[in-house]
């Protein structure tokens, strides 16, 4: 999360330089209550943590497609990502736990995350994330914003079974249509339920378009 808005920052204080920013309209936002599923294929409403999300997905993905934006130069992308249950990272034999946001088709994150404790004695299960992947030399849950949900399935009985990260990418972007998908990689084909294993959703998807 720290990355993201420091990022965020250091884009916007140079592009200050240059020139200011005329307007910022939202063309999308969208917390799932209203079981609104318009414009996504592949949605799906799922229960959490007493709210609805879009999800849960194991193996899958989904495409939220807006067409028709107004005039802009830059558009900011932000959701909560949430990461249930037994997320190994890196860590064979299931892994690597890879999880991509792409914009109009190109990888805009292409990560892995690890849900597990580090165990006394052993070594951490590592994950990608807050960078992309294959770097490994963050510990689980690392750039999280929240580790003290329950999980959903496999770890249901835990209080901090689920990771919440806040997701926010600022990019160049012009084009009278934008595409939004979010997906997984995952394989566990000795599991008799993948998604009780393992699985993700997203939820407060706020995009805006920004003019300067």
């Amino acid at each position: 999360m720290k990355k993201s808005l420091l990022s965020l920052v250091f884009l916007i204080l140079f592009l200050s330089c240059k020139q200011h920013v005329q307007s910022e309209i939202d063309i999308y936002n969208n917390d799932f209550e209203t079981n609104d599923l318009t414009n996504i294929k592949g949605g799906l409403i799922d229960q959490f943590n007493s709210s609805k999300v879009l999800g849960r997905y194991n193996n899958g993905d989904f495409i939220l497609s807006l067409n028709n934006l107004p005039q802009h130069d830059l558009i900011i992308v932000s959701f909560d990502l949430y990461i249930h249950d037994n997320w190994r990272g890196e860590l064979l034999p299931d892994g690597p736990a890879i999880w991509q946001m792409r914009i109009d088709g190109g990888p805009y994150i292409n990560t892995t995350f690890s849900n597990l404790a580090c165990p006394v004695g052993n070594i951490c299960p590592p994950q990608s994330y807050p960078d992309n992947y294959p770097n490994n030399n963050h510990n689980p849950r690392s750039g999280a914003y929240r580790t003290d949900l329950p999980g959903v399935c496999s770890m249901k009985s835990e209080s901090n079974g689920t990771t919440m990260y806040k997701i926010t990418k600022t990019f160049k972007h012009s084009g009278k249509t934008l595409s939004l998908e979010c997906l997984d990689k995952l394989d566990q084909k000795d599991y008799p339920d993948p998604k009780c294993e393992k699985s993700w959703s997203v939820d407060n998807i706020d995009i805006k378009a920004i003019t300067l």
